[in-house]
């Protein structure tokens, strides 16, 4: 007896710090947008947290150091991250996802799986629910990205085809055919190691890969090539299930090195408030509490503690965040960075879940 056929969005806001902040300012729309830390004229520290697609353009990434996205794009607007904000917008619209779907696994602040399998039939009315999707992200001020395939890496090429605002449905049917002429970049897992490894074969097409046996595949990648053999046949079937969180961690690097230790307690107070508040939202105890120090010359330390039961006490995280952090005080060198991190996180088991707001 064959299995019912199974229906996955995979649904991507699109670029979305940028774009919440483009709503909260619509003065920004059209412009080239980079969140993140004060440039400083070319001499700040830090990175690009995120970029509108104007600024993306112009060549700026995530990741790039804020120095370089200033000199790539010195009249660009910059601003300062709002995570709280950021967080709140997301609750919202997985919230809102999780209302259309049998399953939901959140995989960022901005992205999900969906298996809609029971609530459509067919590719028309996969459509009209991904519409309904976009109608109501659409009333949060934001644009989404949706791939609709039989599975779950099929629908997350798909949702990257055609940004921003796209939508592309991969017929069951069909998805081999549809995979062929794309690059092997596209596929979920495979990065530039991968790549060179296949490119240095003549394989830069999914075309390419696809002819050959799986046996080669399992020679080259061990276990992996039958998860990718799956992957490039469209055979894949991964469940969608929600994930567990195993940690939660909130940093401050500094725009200059830091000397005064009561600065960086401060800082790393106010991070344990934040990262306390995420706790709370998210419905979660912690059993574990750490810290995180870098000093200048990106030297860095971690130490953290367990505690004897699980608490969301924000009194039981300042507490064990100074404690930790006295063991750094008596050091000569200035401080980069900050941070506080939650690990053994689990969830309230009598209390409504709402973990929405991971970051």
């Amino acid at each position: 007896m064959n299995e019912p056929q199974r229906t996955i969005f995979h649904i991507d806001i699109d670029a979305f710090y940028a774009s919440v902040e483009v709503r909260d300012n619509p003065s920004l729309k059209g412009k080239p947008l980079i969140v993140g830390f004060d440039p400083e004229g070319g001499k700040g520290r830090g990175v690009v947290v995120a970029c509108s697609y104007e600024a993306r353009n112009l060549g700026v990434r995530s990741g790039m150091p804020i120095s370089r996205a200033y000199r790539i794009a010195p009249d660009a607007v910059y601003v300062l991250p709002d995570y709280r904000k950021y967080t709140e917008a997301s609750a919202r619209i997985m919230k809102l996802l999780r209302g259309h779907a049998d399953e939901l696994e959140q995989v960022g602040i901005d992205e999900a799986f969906l298996d809609v399998s029971s609530r459509v039939r067919g590719i028309e009315e996969a459509k009209a629910l991904a519409l309904e999707i976009k109608r109501e992200i659409g009333s949060e001020g934001l644009t989404c990205s949706i791939g609709i395939a039989p599975n779950k890496s099929s629908a997350k090429i798909a949702s990257d085809l055609l940004k921003p605002d796209g939508l592309t449905v991969v017929p069951s049917t069909l998805v081999a055919e549809f995979l062929a002429p794309l690059p092997v970049s596209v596929i979920p897992g495979v990065g530039k190691k991968t790549g060179d490894f296949l490119k240095e074969r003549g394989i830069e097409t999914i075309s390419q890969l696809q002819s050959l046996p799986g046996k080669q595949l399992v020679r080259w990648f061990g276990k992996n090539g039958v998860w990718l053999w799956g992957v490039i046949h469209g055979t894949e079937q991964i469940a969608v299930r929600p994930r567990e969180q195993k940690s939660l961690n909130v940093e401050k690097t500094f725009r200059r090195d830091v000397k005064d230790y009561r600065t960086v307690m401060k800082e790393a107070e106010l991070l344990a408030h934040e990262l306390v508040r995420r706790i709370k939202r998210g419905n979660l105890h912690f059993r574990t509490i750490g810290v995180k120090i870098r000093f200048r010359g990106f030297e860095t330390h971690t130490m953290e503690k367990t505690l004897a039961e699980d608490s969301d006490d924000l009194e039981s995280v300042l507490s064990t965040v100074k404690s930790l952090l006295k063991n750094f005080e008596d050091r000569k060198g200035a401080v980069r960075l900050v941070g506080v991190r939650a690990s053994h996180l689990r969830r309230k088991e009598d209390e409504l879940s709402t973990l929405d707001s991971w970051s």
